[in-house]
């Protein structure tokens, strides 16, 4: 039984032999980094810079909502740097799919790739209908108004939506359409709405600053009861309990550092999108350049965006009078520029046409990259060999992208998208951390550095000699008998395959721990600042040991493999940001886990009767059989060349 067990195992985390020497590509390498800046800000920068900082300076953050978005926008660049470092290393299409692949194994990259794929359907789904839900209100509803009296749907339980929306289904078949028929014309399309949608957000940051009032940075009491005059309490200086939720207490953060916090948590999700430029390895003309620029520039435009709207907004208009649906056009008529709306609404549907495509797009690769390797059915990953684009794959995401938006009210699955982003985001971050420590190299192919083997469950350097005797160039063996010394003074400079486990095993620890404190943070935030002892000796405790956890992976050796692009202030910033991700995740209510528990059994399903087997890593494990069946993590050279070593 535990031999079955240990077989199973290994079949879960066997890891993609990554052979980064042929250069070959079934895609059409024609993405410029110009084009990646476009599709990552065209994907992040939504229409939800229309709304959000409206929303969240109005509720939670006042003028203070620039800090949200400072603070969001650091958060979102370490999950950017983690992808930009990937980036620069795997040339490959398939985003975290592929990167939890060739690092932890090919079942959490199944996770990961699907769903990354529900966060996508749902994406394009739910964006479509904004799109025909902003249209609507530009003709004044005459859209709806029709089709809920010609075609109503009245279901119970909320799940199908008010009626069909029509508008969105053909919208969606468009851009399917456009998708299919070339990645160039798809590139030229989004570049042009970004650039409208970044005109408008320039004119609004304009006449923000020109039109705007910094008095509205520092409001008082008495500001508030002159927009309320009808308030209750005479002269005093004391707000209602009503008054104090709307008002807070004035001035530049009127709902202090929780409000600045919450708002931050919020405006995250506003930066959700630059992964898109990850799954573009295999169609830009220079991914391991272009694609580290590609994300930090996208998120830097997008911070900027941000930022600037934000501030406009708040110095055009007292926060406590925002409008939460629609704050711009409102601002524009409290200053005297009542037409300006017009503008707005054209930024607005630009937004939304690239926030589309920018959900749109990655959706089919990564469905392709999953059926290549088998894990899905390989029907998928047929290419049309004229477009060079995955047909199959585009056609199936979205037909039925199309079909959710065309009959389901999506508002109770929004947030199963940020379980798929968050999780991606927190494996991205894994990964880099582990392959950062470990001896060898994804693309090298030196015949000493190309292959690491479990062995009798050790991981072991395997070149052209016998991997027991591989000397490192400091003249030690690569492998050494484990100790507790090396916990903290590790032998040399240079990774080995016993620092290498320290950090495998370390980084599966601290992530746990994580997990258990942001649970506890997540629920039991009131019991903890009401100072209850057993409560806070127990994140004491925990937050003791990752710290512990974090000084072991510091004192190993790192890898010196040249690379375009390095994340900075290893293992601080991936670990920090693995904390971020998953305390946001604790953050989703019980229902959205429960739909999530409900679409990983239909994974699971399709993983374990058919991805199992069909697995590409299998078939290659057969045939390899005879002269190796280990797990390799780096391979450089060809196959042909390497031979197993025993211990």
């Amino acid at each position: 039984m535990s031999a079955e067990l240990a077989a199973l195992g290994r079949i879960l985390l066997r890891r993609r032999a990554l052979d980064c020497s042929v250069e070959e590509t079934r895609f059409a390498r024609c993405l410029s980094t110009l084009d990646l800046v476009a599709l990552g800000v065209g994907s992040t920068l939504g229409a939800g810079v229309y709304v959000l900082a409206g929303e969240v300076a109005r509720e939670k953050a006042g003028p203070a909502i620039v800090l949200c978005f400072l603070i969001a926008a650091l958060s979102s660049m370490l999950a950017g740097l983690c992808y930009a470092e990937f980036g620069a290393r795997v040339p490959k299409t398939g985003s975290a799919y592929l990167y939890s692949y060739v690092t932890v194994g090919e079942i959490w990259a199944f996770i990961t790739g699907w769903n990354l794929i529900l966060s996508y359907v749902i994406g394009t789904a739910s964006v479509a209908r904004a799109w025909s839900s902003t249209f609507d209100n530009l003709v004044e509803q005459k859209i709806s108004g029709f089709f809920k009296a010609a075609m109503a749907m009245e279901v119970p339980g909320n799940v199908l939506a008010e009626y069909p929306d029509l508008f969105a289904l053909v919208l969606v078949l468009l851009l399917t359409g456009l998708l299919a028929f070339g990645v160039s014309e798809s590139a030229l399309v989004n570049k042009i709405f970004t650039g409208v949608n970044l005109v408008v957000l320039g004119f609004v940051i304009i006449s923000g600053f020109v039109k705007g009032d910094p008095a509205n940075w520092n409001l008082t009491i008495d500001n508030y009861r002159t927009f309320r005059p009808d308030n209750n309490t005479g002269n005093s200086t004391e707000l209602s309990p009503l008054e104090k939720e709307k008002f807070g207490d004035g001035g530049f953060a009127p709902f202090g550092l929780p409000g600045i916090l919450s708002g931050a948590a919020t405006c995250f999700y506003a930066f959700v999108g630059f992964d898109c430029i990850a799954t573009t390895s295999e169609e830009a003309k220079n991914p391991m350049r272009s694609i580290p620029i590609g994300i930090v520039a996208s998120l830097l435009i997008c911070f900027f965006a941000y930022f600037g709207v934000s501030a406009a907004l708040t110095l055009m208009m007292p926060y406590y009078q925002l409008n939460n649906q629609s704050p711009l056009p409102e601002a524009f008529s409290y200053v005297g520029w009542a037409p300006a709306r017009y503008i707005v609404a054209v930024g607005s549907l630009c937004a939304l046409s690239t926030s589309l495509l920018g959900s749109m797009f990655p959706m089919p690769r990564v469905i392709y990259a999953m059926a290549e390797d088998g894990l899905l059915f390989r029907t998928l990953s047929q290419m049309n060999q004229r477009t060079r684009t995955p047909l199959v794959a585009t056609i199936a995401s979205g037909i039925v992208a199309a079909l959710m938006a065309f009959l389901f009210d999506l508002a109770a699955l929004v947030d199963l998208m940020s379980i798929g982003t968050l999780l991606a985001y927190s494996l991205v971050a894994i990964c880099v951390l582990i392959l950062r420590y470990q001896p060898g190299s994804l693309t090298s192919s030196s015949q000493s550095e190309k292959l690491v083997e479990l062995v009798g469950g050790e991981k072991v350097a395997v070149g052209g000699a016998e991997s027991g005797d591989e000397d490192n160039p400091e003249g030690r063996p690569i492998r050494e008998r484990f100790n507790l010394k090396l916990l903290l003074l590790p032998s040399g400079d240079t990774p080995t395959c016993t620092s290498g486990n320290i950090v495998y095993a370390t980084t599966a620890i601290i992530s746990g721990l994580i997990t258990v404190l942001c649970v506890v943070l997540a629920s039991r935030l009131p019991e903890l600042l009401a100072g209850q002892p057993g409560w806070v000796v127990l994140v004491a405790g925990l937050a003791l040991l990752c710290g512990l956890c974090v000084i072991i992976i510091w004192r190993q050796p790192q890898s010196k493999e040249a690379l375009t692009f390095k994340v900075p202030l290893l293992p601080w910033l991936p670990l920090f940001s693995v904390f971020v991700n998953i305390y946001l995740m604790m953050q989703l209510d019980i229902a959205t886990w429960c739909r999530f528990a409900v679409w990983m059994v239909i994974g699971f399903s399709i993983y374990f009767f058919y991805g199992i087997k069909n697995s590409s890593e299998a078939a290659r494990r057969d045939y390899e059989a005879p002269l190796r069946s280990k797990s390799p993590i780096y391979l450089g050279a060809e196959d042909s060349d390497v031979e197993g070593g025993s211990p």
